[in-house]
């Protein structure tokens, strides 16, 4: 089935065939720029509305890059920084209250822990959650292999320590770590009991007078109880390992106050107890005392961005990556905190380093398609969405993004590809959405429904979805369920125009004039500069009688597009039924020279000539109108007219 076009001529109307583009998210495509910014926009408000700030924000960028004066882009950017602003001052005021308790406020909570992971610096993105745990599980393996070298650097340290003391001394703090061995490996076989009694001994026996030894120990002691911890964190035993932690490391603190481990392993209980400021200040003594430690600054700058203190944040990514830079994290983090302060060159480059260090870091790629989609760069993007999948072919994430880039080159046939794969994948709205767009955009109406139905059941109270559904409809000849999707998504958003303008032209093209007209001006009232609603609102005005309102539409409709044929044909017909023939006159001359293939327009004009009594001029367009077109269908009007001139 063919697409209709956007403005009919004479007393048809308006068919608004496709939703336009959208975010991180582009939604679709072949509906026109103007059909684009609309939806946009709409889907922005959708976020800001749910609280999204940064995803809206990330769409209204990209509108204010192709026009930095559009108005309305403006404006509901401001109330998003407005709304962001205010959602984190009132962030701010409740963490404060919250931790103004200080250390003692982990007691009190930790007995309520469930199972948590360790939060990675990441923005608002349709990533699913193996996507997140399989992101977790490289960063994991990457600090176990960072605490495993300094745990062996350490291990050499101290016995080098050892070798200086007298036999006896040696002889006692060889059986404390015989005993912290023990317990450690029975904590890592979930053997909580002996482990406890272990450490309980190894503490007993700690030589008077050895503090340095006893921090230690005690610090090997606390991260053993955090790995407990970790193991089975809504258990008993989990729970108890955490305030056994907790407790050893504070120990260990006040045996030597130089010691950074301890701080380390009680700034992530802190960050499990949702604590985050607490746990900024532990990593902030840590890396203090042991500034050469990338690791550490590493997790402080996680803290720092789950704080939103995003430059603080990425001070201490660009120390890890400078105190070893062969950690890729350290550089992918860098590089998400970057986009979070707009400084997307310096974004690109913190990935691009990560990827160079780790050519399978599927989601360094997957952010370098992020952020040269932003830039418009789609070919670039679409190359690094592609890299990623070349690593894992079915990484949602990238299946959606390279999705919306194709949408953005105009490969709709790929786009499509692309959307089903990744629903074969993982199904959600805004995929089903955007496979509903794609189809729509290809005339592909009564595939694009089930996508569309299912975008529509995910989301009922999303307006956007439900007119895609009433555009899929449409296309595919169901009035009736078109009519119910524009409807509930005109009930939705009261100030969503799109469906409305459908409504009207649905109803008019079954001869429903006065049901048509209420819905027509209402879109007019939301959007005065709607090009679809000023000509179908002057089209029904017509069919009403209401001929000066006909006029002052679809004069309105032809400032907002100048070299449109059609509005022009119909404004000069609405002028000949005004009787004001001079403007029909020049109205039809000016048709002529934008569409000299209009060949209604001649014969119309002809007639306005002879109206004027224009003889002269009527009689040469009339000729004119049979020289170029011999076969045209009112011939015989045409040789009549010409006979009585």
């Amino acid at each position: 089935m063919k697409k209709k076009t956007l403005i009919l001529s004479g007393i048809a109307v308006l068919l608004l065939i496709a939703a336009g583009l959208g975010t991180l998210a582009v939604l679709g495509s072949g509906g026109g720029a103007d059909r684009e910014r609309l939806n946009t926009l709409r889907l922005a408000r959708d976020y800001l509305d749910q609280g999204d700030f940064d995803r809206a924000l990330d769409l209204l960028d990209r509108l204010l890059i192709k026009n930095a004066d559009d108005p309305d882009a403006r404006a509901l950017r401001d109330e998003a920084v407005a709304r962001k602003k205010a959602a984190e001052a009132d962030k701010a005021r409740a963490e404060a209250e919250k931790n103004k308790t200080g250390q003692d406020a982990l007691t009190q909570t930790i007995s309520k822990l469930g199972q948590t992971i360790e939060r990675t610096a990441t923005p608002p993105a349709r990533d699913s959650a193996a996507e997140k745990a399989a992101e977790k599980a490289a960063e994991e393996e990457a600090r176990r292999k960072a605490e495993a070298e300094a745990a062996a650097a350490r291990k050499r340290a101290e016995e080098a320590e050892l070798a200086k003391k007298s036999a006896e001394l040696q002889e006692k703090m060889r059986a404390v770590n015989e005993l912290v061995r023990k317990g450690r490996e029975a904590m890592s076989g979930g053997q909580y009991d002996p482990a406890r009694k272990s450490f309980a001994s190894a503490q007993e026996i700690l030589p008077p007078g050895e503090d340095k030894f006893a921090a230690r120990t005690l610090a090997d002691i606390a991260e053993s109880y955090y790995d407990g911890y970790k193991r089975a964190p809504e258990s008993p035993d989990g729970i108890q390992s955490a305030k056994d932690a907790q407790k050893a490391a504070q120990e260990a603190i006040r045996k030597d106050a130089t010691d950074a481990r301890p701080h380390y392993t009680l700034s992530k209980i802190y960050n499990d107890s949702k604590l985050p400021d607490l746990a900024v200040k532990e990593l902030e003594e840590a890396t203090k005392l042991d500034p050469k430690n990338y690791l550490y600054a590493f997790e402080l700058g996680k803290a720092q961005f789950a704080l939103k203190k995003y430059e603080e944040a990425r001070r201490s990514f660009e120390s890890a990556g400078s105190l070893n830079p062969q950690f890729e994290p350290a550089f992918y983090n860098l590089g998400v905190t970057q986009r979070v302060l707009k400084n997307n060159d310096a974004a690109l480059s913190a990935f691009r380093t990560a990827v160079k260090i780790k050519p399978d870091y599927t989601r360094a790629h997957i952010e370098i398609g992020r952020v040269l989609s932003a830039r418009g760069d789609t070919k670039g993007a679409i190359t690094a969405y592609r890299t990623a999948l070349s690593f894992e072919p079915r990484n949602v994430a990238a299946l959606r993004e390279l999705g919306l880039a194709q949408v953005n080159e105009g490969s709709l046939t790929d786009a499509e590809k692309t959307f089903a794969e990744a629903l074969s994948v993982e199904s959600d709205a805004v995929t089903n959405y955007n496979l509903a767009n794609v189809k729509i955009d290809l005339g592909k109406f009564k595939e694009a429904v089930p996508y569309a139905e299912k975008a529509a059941a995910a989301a009922p109270n999303n307006a956007l979805y439900l007119y895609t559904l009433g555009l899929a409809q449409d296309g595919s000849g169901n009035a009736d369920g078109a009519i119910a999707a524009y409807t509930k998504s005109a009930a939705l958003d009261k100030a969503y125009a799109p469906p409305r303008i459908n409504l009207g032209k649905l109803y008019l093209e079954a001869g429903f004039d006065d049901k048509a007209l209420p819905h027509l001006e209402e879109a007019y009232k939301i959007d005065p500069n709607s090009l679809e609603a000023n000509n179908n609102l002057a089209n029904a005005y017509g069919r009403k009688g209401l001929t000066d309102k006909s006029i002052f539409h679809y004069e309105k409709a032809l400032q907002l597009s100048p070299r449109n044929p059609t509005i022009r044909l119909n404004l000069a017909r609405a002028y000949v039924t005004a009787g004001t023939l001079e403007k029909a006159r020049d109205a039809y001359s000016e048709l002529i020279k934008l569409a000299p293939t209009e060949w209604d327009a001649y014969f119309e004009l002809g007639k306005v000539y002879v109206s004027l009594k224009d003889s002269s001029n009527a009689r040469r367009v009339l000729t004119e109108l049979k020289a170029k077109k011999p076969d045209y269908e009112k011939r015989t009007e045409v040789d009549a007219i010409l006979a009585g001139l």
